[in-house]
């Protein structure tokens, strides 16, 4: 999130699309309800199907699955031809008029210009700004290199007339995006999309500054083969209107699980560090090639200022070395930046696992993680594991992926024929452990522990401890081909074979190892202290950290994490001592965008942080996300992390692998050709897997039906299939069936059904609904059904035998966004008929 849940009391309009807060974020979901009843705001609900959330909105559109950016797109054509757009914000605080390079193409034809076809990758170099001083040619030779790089000083037009400004284009990209166009990719009535269009972009009626609206979205839209473009798109739209770093504005993702956030926080993705570092490459020879490499140079109009906060990489970089290397990472040996493992190749999770049915990879640690279930192709994960030689699984409840071998439709003969070896290891539950977590807002919430483990089950990190202490007693006997980077990770805690995960927030906030001295303030930190916030980290090894944007977390004055004040004298719901929120303990990102050019907020309201000129600081209700004595004169963009200092609504270079502007391309299953492009219909880079379990349905097949996957609010994931409660209220899978469609196929309410895709089937009760009604795509009639996530073949009623025992994930494809690597579990192509 841009921003937080409490925020989104602050707001006016609200966009919710791709999640279902009412049913899926409940306790986040009370702050749209109070921006509803104490500043009449609006809410629109754009989704497959009718949903609780739905109930609750000014207007709901039903949508074809997968067709969001053609509604955004649409949008931003509205808000275009009808100047409901932020000028002033646009010009100063985006590239809208940044100049692209002469040469790039926008994909009329599906493809934009560089597309290598036999490679299925495009070459970037067009996707770049045109190096100069202001309109016209380039006042500085580009420089020879062997990969592209952003031009230091920029050509720019601030009245945004050139051909080539990035506001003229994005203007004649989404000008095929008419209300008609949506319509036939959406779905959505002509009428019904220009009454959303005229409601969401209403903020910017007139000219009007003040009002602000706030998008929400969830995993049905990153759940696609275009889901981080989606994303991009909604963040577009925001900057065109001037809504991002705004109270009550924003683009904010509403995490599923409790500690999604936390997780990729901390690099639990293969190709981050910990705080969103970039991973080193074969390439990167020395940490000097590493950080030559990831450290991004300013790139800006000349007469504009940029703070380029990630020009501070070495400084984060060298920290977190020192923390997982102490002593052994020194000046003279690169900070033992040669420990570190080069990645070669992509390791995404659908990666891992086709590398396991191929046999190349012989086994895995899943803590925490139904693999199994959770797809996509539960039944490719399955004839993985039983190839693999040993799995190691961690859980609190026997499930799909422990017992793989008990799938339906394996028999005693063949499970006799299964060689993996399974580890099952008891583990403590969330309540049943001390540790923070990291919520959609940013925050780290230190909790306590209730109870503690049962039985025999014991703590993930005393599991993960002894492992490790185990495997590196055997590199200290036997040696190996490099052991360095095993016996010389630090290893500080008090009891080795069980670190206390306090100790562990301490190392991730970071220390001080020298004396260090403010050289401004005259403030000093001792050798051994906490630090108090990431402005002192060093690149020359007098500090450690773990994690850069979680360095403030635990100080000196204890862990800030774990404070409970209510204080909130602003009334906008910051709460600054409350818990802590990443970077800095600030509430929202990009918070110098509240104020206008001359550091004056927007709305005098919901003031966040404004320019002092008598303090020559900028001061406020939360943290200036900012260089604090910046004077507004300077004209310093306010998005820090990037180069140039201001939002990117045209993304230059590699920041995507599919386009520097969102296009719509259609799902890799779906029932019709793309309107805009048939012959490009799919996103041209995406890569279908190749092994035999690897099938895709067309609509010559019989798959056409759009199915797409949800999640209820009766139960989490899935793990309380085996909560007698949770059963109670919804005891047993089932399938959500238009009317109509259960009309034309004979199919009654408990009906049991067959859903089944180009790879396996699933069964299911009918449930008949009114939720979801026929759409006509394109001129075609098409039918969508829903099916829960929840149930597999292990649970109380899986156990009992009282349904199918099937896991929806047997229905999904495995392919994948080529930005995050996320499946497309969210729309592909089913058949449906009686069991």
């Amino acid at each position: 999130m841009t921003n937080g849940y409490i925020d989104i009391k602050n707001t006016d309009v609200m966009l919710i699309m791709g999640g279902n807060p009412a049913e899926n974020h409940p306790c986040g979901f009370k702050w749209a309800i109070e921006a509803k009843r104490t500043r009449n705001a609006k809410m629109i609900v754009v989704d497959p199907r009718f949903t609780r959330t739905a109930a609750t909105s000014d207007l709901f559109l039903q949508i074809r699955a997968g067709a969001d950016i053609a509604f955004l797109g649409g949008v931003i054509h509205y808000a275009i031809e009808n100047n409901r757009i932020a000028n002033e914000y646009l010009t100063n605080f985006t590239n809208a008029g940044f100049i692209v390079k002469e040469g790039f193409k926008l994909p009329e034809d599906g493809l934009y210009s560089g597309f290598d076809r036999a490679a299925q990758t495009y070459d970037k170099s067009t996707w770049n700004y045109e190096e100069g001083d202001g309109i016209g040619a380039a006042t500085v030779a580009a420089v020879a290199s062997a990969k592209p790089m952003l031009p230091p000083k920029v050509a720019y037009d601030l009245t945004l007339q050139h051909p080539r400004s990035v506001f003229q284009l994005l203007k004649k990209q989404y000008s095929r995006y008419t209300p008609e166009m949506v319509e036939r990719i959406t779905g959505i009535p002509k009428d019904q999309f220009l009454k959303a269009a005229d409601l969401f972009t209403s903020v910017r009626k007139d000219g009007d500054m003040k009002k602000v609206a706030t998008i929400m979205y969830a995993v049905g839209w990153t759940q696609h083969t275009f889901g981080t473009q989606i994303i991009r798109t909604a963040a577009m739209l925001q900057l065109l209107l001037g809504n991002v770093g705004r109270a009550g504005g924003g683009v904010n993702a509403l995490r599923g699980h409790s500690n999604i956030q936390g997780a990729t926080d901390m690099g639990g993705v293969f190709d981050i560090w910990p705080g969103y570092l970039k991973v080193p490459n074969p390439a990167d020879v020395d940490l000097k090639a590493y950080l030559d490499r990831t450290t991004p140079k300013v790139s800006k109009p000349a007469a504009w200022d940029s703070f380029n906060y990630w020009s501070n990489t070495p400084k984060f970089a060298v920290s977190f070395l020192k923390a997982l290397y102490g002593d052994a990472a020194r000046k003279e040996n690169d900070w033992a930046f040669h420990y570190m493992p080069k990645v070669d190749r992509n390791y995404s999770w659908t990666e891992i696992w086709d590398n396991m049915y191929r046999g190349s990879v012989k086994g895995m640690f899943a803590f925490g993680m139904n693999g199994v279930a959770i797809g996509p192709d539960s039944q490719k994960n399955i004839a993985a594991l039983k190839r693999a030689d040993w799995l190691v699984v961690g859980e609190i409840y026997p499930d799909e992926t422990s017992e793989f071998w008990k799938s339906p439709g394996i028999s005693p003969a063949e499970m006799k024929e299964i060689k993996t070896t399974v580890y099952r290891l008891a583990c403590a539950g969330f309540a049943e452990k001390d540790g923070s977590m990291t919520n959609s807002s940013r925050w780290l919430q230190w909790k306590n522990i209730a109870l503690p483990p049962p039985g025999q089950a014991r703590l993930d990190q005393d599991i993960v401890a002894q492992i490790f202490l185990k495997v590196r007693e055997l590199y200290k006997a036997e040696g190996g081909k490099f052991p360095d980077p095993i016996l010389n990770l630090t290893w500080p805690y008090t009891d080795p074979q069980h670190p206390a995960l306090a100790e562990l927030a301490k190392e991730f906030n970071g220390k001080a190892i020298a004396n260090l001295t403010d050289p401004k303030t005259q403030q000093t930190i001792k050798d051994g202290q906490q630090l108090p916030g990431f402005s002192w980290l060093k690149d020359d090894g007098t500090t450690s950290c773990g994690n850069w944007i979680y360095c403030g977390c635990w100080t000196e004055a204890g862990p800030q994490l774990a404070r409970r004040g209510t204080e909130d004298p602003s009334g906008l719901g910051i709460y600054q001592n409350w818990a802590w929120s990443w970077p800095a303990n600030r509430r929202v990102l990009y918070n110098r965008a509240s104020c206008d050019s001359s550091g004056k907020p927007w709305d005098v309201e919901r003031k966040q942080v404004w320019w002092n000129e008598a303090a020559q600081l900028w001061v406020g209700n939360d943290i200036p996300d900012f260089k604090a004595d910046s004077n507004p004169k300077e004209h310093m963009g306010p998005f820090i992390m990037n180069p140039e200092g201001v939002g990117r609504i045209f993304g230059p270079l590699a920041a995507f692998a599919d386009g520097p502007f969102p296009e719509h391309y259609e799902p890799i299953e779906s029932p019709v050709q793309n309107p805009l492009h048939p012959s490009q219909s799919n996103n041209p880079v995406v890569k279908k897997f190749s092994t035999p379990a690897d099938k895709y349905g067309t609509t010559g097949e019989g798959f056409n039906i759009i199915c797409t996957t949800y999640r209820l609010t009766e139960h989490y994931h899935y793990w309380t299939k085996n909560n007698p409660m949770s059963v109670q209220l919804i005891p047993e899978p089932f399938v959500e069936i238009p009317i109509e469609l259960a009309a034309e196929l004979g199919i009654k309410g408990g009906d049991k059904v067959k859903v089944t895709s180009a790879r396996s089937y699933y069964i299911a009760k009918a449930f008949v609904t009114k939720r979801i009604k026929p759409m006509t795509i394109d001129g075609k009639k098409v039918y969508q059904i829903g099916v829960p996530i929840h149930q597999g073949y292990r649970g109380i009623q899986e156990d009992a035998g009282r349904d199918a025992r099937t896991i929806a994930n047997r229905l999904t494809p495995t392919v994948v966004d080529p930005n995050a690597f996320t499946p497309e579990f969210k729309g592909f192509l089913v058949k449906l008929e009686k069991a």
